[in-house]
């Protein structure tokens, strides 16, 4: 059995409309933070935690991507590409791309997210649930009505989605908010049809929880945040530059 995790999917293929005009001339995830692409400290902060292989979905700008970053050469790593075209494949969809080249389990996070997480505590986590055919990072916020949410059990299982709009106006004790950033097993990519968009909230996620498939959370305090607006683009940079200073 697989032991840790040394692969890490990073989905890189939206447009990031939201942060024009910085992203009229390059891709999201090359969006600078304290001077470095967002992607580039994706690989770094995965890096400290064994990931040595990457896979890196692309549809915008691709060559501002692939001309930075190469083939990992430059960071001791191996980065893998796919390109997305005519259309983007959606979250799960980008994932299926690359399962010729999985390993049993692997990482997988959003590139618009700013990440601090501890992967290894994540993994270790993981491997504590040997019937887990995945597992995703996943919280509590004062704005679950605009916000995807799950029920789960004492152990942080999936037990239902609900996906907004939903109805829900406070968190019950039984419900997290769906965050970002997940581990998952490769059996997983069976659900995911070829070829197609496909979301990984709206579409895998309750589809395997319908199939009895165990998924579970993972709760962190680390700072994990999305750069999808520019309010929150200039957050993250504001929180960066002061924990440099430190």
């Amino acid at each position: 059995m697989q032991e840790k995790i040394n692969q890490a999917i990073i989905l890189s293929a939206g447009l990031g409309t939201r942060l024009r005009p910085i992203t009229d001339n390059i891709p999201k995830v090359m969006v600078p933070i304290v001077g470095k692409p967002i992607l580039e400290w994706h690989i770094e902060q995965f890096k400290k935690h064994g990931v040595s292989e990457f896979f890196i979905n692309l549809h915008y700008l691709p060559d501002a991507i692939k001309n930075y970053f190469g083939d990992g050469t430059k960071w001791d790593v191996k980065i893998n590409y796919s390109l997305e075209l005519p259309e983007i494949l959606g979250t799960a969809g980008g994932i299926k791309q690359f399962e010729p080249y999985l390993a049993e389990n692997f990482f997988v996070m959003y590139g618009d997210m700013f990440s601090l997480v501890d992967y290894s505590k994540m993994a270790e986590e993981f491997f504590k649930k040997p019937d887990a055919i995945g597992m995703m990072i996943v919280g509590r916020n004062d704005h679950p009505w605009d916000s995807d949410l799950v029920e789960v059990d004492e152990d942080l299982r999936f037990l239902k989605i609900h996906t907004k709009p939903h109805g829900y106006n406070e968190l019950l004790e039984n419900m997290r908010t769906l965050d970002a950033g997940y581990i998952f097993n490769k059996k997983i990519l069976k659900y995911i049809p070829s070829g197609i968009p496909f979301d990984l909230d709206r579409q895998l996620l309750p589809q395997i929880l319908a199939k009895g498939e165990k998924f579970y959370g993972y709760e962190t305090n680390d700072y994990l945040y999305d750069i999808g607006t520019m309010e929150r683009y200039l957050a993250v940079e504001e929180y960066i530059q002061n924990l440099t200073k430190e």
